[in-house]
């Protein structure tokens, strides 16, 4: 398995894997899958500034991860708000796992010292939504900092939220700049 940087060309393919978490779960809020053209928008305005990246095993895209800004503002620039999304049939293959240990080190070499995920979280036992999301962070040195309760509305039930975070850099008095557009693979 490679992991490589995302490109335009990719698109179609990195959809295919987000539809069905759109269409069937709510891992994704999104209530309809977007279309080709809007996730390629998605893809160019974030990968100018952060990381947005695939695994490849011969020949096709087994999952793609990326990092966005957490806020708009000067002070947010070191946190990211990060996500993984893995092809139906490659789950529990440690492509996830590849993904965002290849995503923090890219994010460690320009600068960004918090990761942060946004998680649906089910309130009981659930057919769009498990617990997955949360134990996959959680095993990937993510800790829990809060829920937002009722925050998330879909196929007519209502979802809490909570936010993981993982400090990946030092926290200083003087912090260089984030080089955003810089990044590697």
């Amino acid at each position: 398995m490679k992991i490589e940087r995302v490109t335009l060309e990719d698109a179609k393919e990195l959809l295919a894997i987000y539809a069905p978490y759109v269409r069937d779960t709510a891992v994704s809020f999104e209530y309809e899958v977007p279309s080709l053209q809007e996730f390629k928008g998605r893809i160019q305005d974030i990968s100018k500034m952060l990381p947005y990246i695939k695994a490849v095993e011969a020949g096709e895209i087994l999952g793609y991860a990326y990092a966005s800004k957490f806020k708009n503002r000067k002070a947010y620039d070191w946190s990211v708000e990060v996500t993984v999304y893995v092809r139906e049939d490659a789950r529990r293959r440690g492509v996830g796992k590849i993904l965002y240990q290849a995503l923090e080190n890219s994010l460690q070499r320009i600068g960004v010292l918090n990761m942060n995920a946004c998680i649906a979280v089910p309130k009981g036992e659930d057919v769009h939504l498990s617990n997955d999301s949360y134990h996959f962070h959680e095993k990937m040195g993510f800790r829990l900092v809060g829920t937002f309760h009722d925050s998330g509305y879909k196929f007519h039930t209502w979802y809490d939220m909570i936010w993981m975070e993982k400090m990946i850099g030092k926290h200083g008095e003087k912090q260089e700049n984030v080089r955003f557009g810089e990044w590697t693979v």
